[in-house]
């Protein structure tokens, strides 16, 4: 409405229907954080059912052993000392917060940096490209749009890689017990951080249209500079950290339950390597 030049009622009506637009994502978005947790507590028992399936086919050749390995959820519990009082399913629980956290972080950081570029693009236009400001020339609308694209696949590399690599290495080194951990760590922190980042980011953008209309001081007061840098904080916090939390929480699950037999087979080989006793 700004750039297009129209009358400022527009403005004011394109603000009224942002700031519903959001009240009303955050809302869908705890209803989508809401059906991630189902989820993944689907995809969690979906876990636990398929580790008495991988033992019995795993040790299918030993009926000695057979007869020793768990049958039914309670067998299992004791097999795999699923507790709170195990120190590996302990260990996962913190690794699962914590992962909720590194994630968002890497995506907050992974915004900072696509909108650096996207800041450098522009002032290098504005230098190289005589008139832009003055209507006579146009910019370069090609690689902005070339930047936020390769920005969005290029930086959600790592954290993809994270959400595949950590919970097979901890279901390797902490075996069953730590999966189980990293699972219902990962999911507390994270269904409580997305509600937080997806109602806290519409809350501060909200603010900061709610000062521009002349309250506590109107545009340009100092209240309305915090709530500018509010608002720039928010904006990942609602579209970006948020939202990427479902996958994270959904994903985690989906790696672990496709990776149910590596670990079932190798993680005690591998914790005997290491000298893990518990």
């Amino acid at each position: 409405a700004e750039m297009s030049g129209l009358d400022p009622t527009v403005r004011e009506r394109t603000d009224a229907l942002d700031m519903l637009g959001n009240t009303t994502a955050a809302m869908g978005k705890g209803f989508a954080i809401g059906s991630a947790a189902l989820t993944a507590l689907t995809l969690l028992a979906a876990y636990v059912m398929g580790l008495e399936f991988w033992l019995q086919k795993i040790h299918a050749g030993s009926p000695e052993l057979l007869a020793t390995l768990p049958q039914g959820l309670a067998d299992l519990v004791d097999y795999y000392d699923l507790s709170i009082m195990n120190p590996m399913l302990i260990c996962g629980l913190f690794m699962g917060a914590m992962m909720a956290l590194v994630f968002c972080a890497l995506t907050m950081r992974a915004v900072g940096r696509s909108a650096a570029a996207m800041v450098e693009e522009v002032r290098r236009q504005f230098r190289e490209i005589p008139g832009i400001m003055e209507g006579e020339a146009k910019p370069d609308y090609q690689n902005c749009v070339s930047i936020s694209t390769v920005a969005a696949q290029k930086e959600m590399i790592i954290p993809s890689v994270l959400a595949i690599v950590v919970p097979v290495v901890t279901g390797l080194v902490l075996g069953v017990a730590g999966v189980l951990g990293l699972l219902a760590g990962g999911l507390a922190a994270g269904f409580s951080i997305a509600c937080m980042l997806n109602n806290a980011g519409g809350a501060w953008d909200n603010a900061k249209k709610y000062v521009e209309k002349g309250a506590l001081g109107g545009k340009g007061s100092e209240c309305h500079k915090a709530l500018v840098t509010g608002d720039t904080v928010g904006d990942p916090f609602k579209d970006t950290s948020g939202p990427s939390l479902n996958i994270l929480i959904k994903l985690m699950s989906m790696v672990c339950v496709i990776f149910a037999p590596v670990v079932v087979k190798f993680s005690p080989i591998i914790q005997g390597w290491l000298g893990i006793n518990f």
